[in-house]
């Protein structure tokens, strides 16, 4: 507990995701999502081997074969302590990166080791809200009922909320139900991490409610997020299928429980690291001028409840391969906190 006090690791950690959105940007538009992708990845596992951390694998990379990294059950880190649960994902928003759009980021979190949830359930129903509707959601309530009460706890009416829902044919029915309550709606293409932590900020980011069925693995990323900004988030399973239902009763999961924020990040010593690799509302994407590229990146950890934005030079003649990224020569400024 002193030793993760004393150090700030997500600090450190965005060293982690800068490596990966500098590897990744560089195909940015290239319709090359395996590509992207895989440049991440393997930017991303080199920066975690030299951290000085026992970290396990918690949220992954999906198996694709042999030559996989960064999956679950991985072993990252110089293997010293502290000893760490690690979720990443090098990209969230691949396909937004491999057509040259807005909204691309890599993230990465850190939690006491045996305290992030983990599952082979691909999706989860999700609803996330900002410190002051903290207590006002309920998952299982009607559309029109949460949005009434998150509007009254946030002091406003229900039309001056925004709610951020994937554009998807399974969302028609919720699209419709927050349309019918009155709030406005910003339909996103895909990436929900980047969303679901604006709706917790306390800035006025734009976005007050992310509501719907996403990935199972980004849900407890924004719940780490969570931890650091005190908003909240309400999930219920989604399975798809029969076979779905079994691996979830194999896991021993009840298919009717709501899990909170606290049920998928369950430690006290949460640290998160988001950078941005296109272009997007909470962060800029990567900049390339001359033999420098810029970063920036957000910060934050659950002890202090710390928040810091950090734009970093790098050095590129210093950056001989990326997957094998040494940070000699970066500058960082911090820019705000």
């Amino acid at each position: 507990m002193t030793e993760l006090m004393d150090r700030n690791l997500a600090l450190e950690l965005s060293r982690v995701t800068e490596a990966a959105a500098l590897a990744a940007a560089r195909l940015m538009g290239r319709r090359d999502r395996d590509a992207a992708d895989q440049a991440a990845v393997d930017a991303m596992r080199y920066a975690l081997s030299s951290f000085e951390i026992d970290g396990t694998v918690v949220i992954g990379e999906e198996q694709k074969g042999q030559a996989s990294l960064l999956q679950v059950g991985e072993r990252v880190g110089t293997g010293s302590a502290p000893a760490l649960d690690v979720a990443v994902d090098p990209v969230d928003g691949v396909t937004l990166l491999a057509n040259g759009r807005p909204g691309a980021i890599s993230v990465a979190a850190l939690a006491d080791r045996n305290t992030l949830f983990s599952t082979q359930l691909a999706y989860m129903d999700k609803i996330v809200v900002g410190p002051r509707a903290a207590g006002a959601i309920n998952i299982n309530a009607p559309v029109k009922e949460n949005l009434q009460r998150i509007a009254q706890a946030e002091g406003r009416e229900v039309d001056d909320l925004t709610v951020v829902i994937l554009d998807r044919p399974r969302h028609e029915r919720l699209i419709k139900e927050v349309k019918e309550a009155g709030a406005r709606i910003k339909l996103i293409s895909e990436g929900d991490v980047a969303p679901g932590v604006m709706a917790a900020m306390e800035e006025d980011t734009g976005i007050d409610v992310l509501m719907g069925t996403g990935g199972s693995p980004e849900a407890v990323l924004i719940a780490c997020a969570l931890k650091c900004l005190g908003g909240q988030m309400q999930c219920r399973f989604w399975p798809r299928d029969e076979q779905e239902r079994q691996i979830l009763e194999a896991e021993g999961h009840d298919l009717d429980r709501i899990l909170t924020a606290d049920d998928l990040c369950k430690g006290s010593n949460v640290f998160v690291a988001i950078t941005g690799i296109t272009d997007g509302e909470l962060l800029r994407g990567v900049r390339y001028t001359g033999g420098y590229a810029r970063t920036t990146s957000l910060m934050m950890r659950s002890v202090s409840g710390g928040i810091r934005w950090m734009e970093a030079r790098h050095d590129l003649k210093r950056l001989k391969e990326i997957a094998g990224t040494r940070y000699e020569g970066v500058k960082h400024k911090q820019i705000h906190h």
